[in-house]
């Protein structure tokens, strides 16, 4: 990862033809509705889904260490689409002929630089079903630090700049609250609504 020198500034925005897009495409979705009634839909589609039919793998992360309290690894990215810093799990697409669980070691792995243990996989699951088909699945992972382990070096590619904090799982919810009220700054939705599941859990008596 390159050094860090300005803050990242949007320089312009233009229309994109779809034969030049590389990731992205637009398509118009004619079908008919419960009633009968014929409608239309815009949708994003990626083009980078490979045979497994999952576009991406998020990994929220549990670290284990002797002597603090568990914790989760957060990153901290640019996202040009919002032209802000996102707070999120680490996440990636999945390469072809990869199953979401490598992919979600190896990015994760790329990401953070720490090893990790698969723990759990979820069901394929919708990104933004109103806008686009894309998908991805969650997958739980582990890391088991010991006393004395430095931080590990990233394998982040051109133009990746991201940044690590580890957060206690007490302090999760409350951190992301934090975050979301800086300039400039917004939680990612899935993020989020894992934390306030949480939160939920700890602080109401339904379940």
């Amino acid at each position: 990862m390159s050094e860090k020198t300005q803050e990242p500034v949007i320089t312009s925005v233009t229309d994109l033809a779809v034969h030049d897009a590389k990731w992205v495409a637009l398509k118009k979705v004619d079908y008919i509705d419960q009633t009968g009634k014929e409608r239309t839909w815009e949708v994003a589609v990626r083009k980078t889904r490979g045979k497994t039919g999952v576009d991406a793998v998020a990994m929220g992360n549990i670290l284990l260490h002797p002597s603090r309290p568990p914790s989760t690894l957060l990153v901290i990215q640019y996202r040009p689409p919002l032209d802000s810093y996102t707070v999120e799990w680490p996440a990636g697409l999945i390469d072809p002929g990869e199953t979401a669980e490598q992919a979600a070691v190896r990015e994760f792995k790329e990401e953070t630089g720490y090893e990790c243990r698969l723990i759990d996989i979820s069901p394929v699951q919708a990104a933004d079903p109103g806008m686009t088909n894309a998908t991805m699945q969650m997958a739980l992972v582990e890391v088991q630090l010991k006393e004395g382990d430095e931080e590990p070096e990233q394998r982040l590619e051109d133009g990746e700049h991201i940044q690590r904090v580890i957060v206690p799982l007490s302090q999760f919810y409350d951190r992301l609250v934090e975050y979301s009220r800086q300039e400039r700054m917004i939680v990612a939705a899935k993020l989020f609504h894992f934390a306030a599941g949480m939160h939920f859990a700890q602080t109401q008596k339904y379940v």
